[in-house]
């Protein structure tokens, strides 16, 4: 028995029973040979942590336009905050650690950009629209490996492309447009459990707000600090995950709190003059880039720039852009419309 082998028989005999065990897998897009040592959600787990869309992460905006503080979350400390969030949850609940995990670091790979000012911008701009998930999924699909994609399983691909809550509605609200697994329903849980929390955490030490301007009525439930607001949310999803019957849900309380927290995060944080007011920027220069690139194909192929076959201009374009770092996107902005230095030899 291979060492692959005897760690899916260990997830037979310990998971719950509504946990996805590997050896059940749909399987992937395309067939492969099994590692010997790897189960396919390790595999897969394996296989985006380095991919060249996970690396870029670091670079991309989570609230604050290309931070120059140290301490400030990028997408990549959000993508890995999701992770732990979501692994402690599965880890609780007897799902499937794996399967969490691989989700977790894939949820995000098809982020803009300047945060979700970058997907506005290409929703905007893109006919038929722009989703992050969905471009998540065509990053892991089509866009990594110069056209091949990483291949991954059908559990993976369905969690990425439903982790998205979107705005409005109960967060534990089950629709069709959920993940599948229980480990999906985890991961999305688990991202709005982050962001909530480490935003605020952000916007305090950036001075757009003081901690005591949170309602009073949010902070009684979530907790006043991070890492008691991590804490309170994380049990309680555990808690009444436990009780449910098979959903992954908060507390009705607590899903209260969140969204309001959300809210209230969207009006005095996200829309914050201080913030918008950079947002507004990044919004001009990546309508400027798509628009040049539309009108310059040539342009846009000799800046790396890549036409698939049977896209059209502007999904390449768009896959282009939301590829792009911040710092990226403001290197080649300049280069293309601002005028550069004279080299004399």
């Amino acid at each position: 028995m291979s060492i692959r082998e005897t760690q899916e028989k260990n997830e037979i005999d310990y998971l719950a029973e509504g946990a996805c065990r590997s050896i059940n897998s749909k399987g992937r897009l395309h067939p492969a040979t099994s590692c010997s040592i790897r189960t396919l959600f390790q595999h897969d787990r394996d296989r985006i942590l380095h991919s060249k869309a996970f690396r870029r992460l670091k670079y991309k905006t989570q609230v604050f336009l290309a931070p120059e503080g140290d301490h400030y979350r990028t997408r990549m400390t959000h993508t890995l905050e999701v992770s732990q969030v979501a692994r402690t949850v599965a880890r609780a609940l007897r799902l499937n650690e794996d399967l969490t995990e691989a989700i977790a670091l894939a949820h995000d790979l098809g982020h803009t950009p300047f945060g979700h000012v970058g997907e506005r911008v290409l929703d905007q701009m893109v006919p038929g629209g722009f989703h992050h998930a969905q471009q998540s999924l065509r990053v892991v699909d089509i866009l990594e490996k110069d056209g091949a994609g990483l291949n991954l399983t059908a559990e993976v691909r369905d969690g990425i492309v439903g982790h998205s809550k979107g705005q409005g509605g109960m967060l534990s609200l089950q629709s069709e447009k959920r993940a599948q697994t229980l480990e999906g329903q985890i991961v999305r849980l688990a991202d709005i459990i982050a962001y909530v929390s480490h935003d605020l955490d952000d916007a305090i030490r950036g001075e757009i707000i003081q901690a005591e301007d949170v309602p009073a009525d949010i902070v009684a439930v979530v907790g006043e600090r991070h890492s008691k607001r991590i804490d309170r949310m994380v049990k309680d999803l555990i808690d009444h995950s436990m009780q449910s019957g098979g959903f992954i849900q908060l507390s009705a309380e607590m899903d209260q709190a969140v969204c309001a927290l959300r809210s209230w995060l969207f009006e005095y944080v996200y829309r914050a003059p201080r913030v918008q007011s950079e947002f507004d920027k990044a919004s001009a220069l990546l309508r400027q880039l798509f628009n040049y690139f539309h009108d310059n194909e040539e342009v846009f192929l000799q800046c790396g720039g890549h036409h698939y076959s049977g896209d059209s201009l502007a999904v390449s374009i768009a896959d282009f852009l939301a590829g792009m770092t911040d710092r990226f996107a403001l290197a080649l902005y300049r280069q293309l419309f601002l005028p550069q230095p004279w080299r004399v030899l």
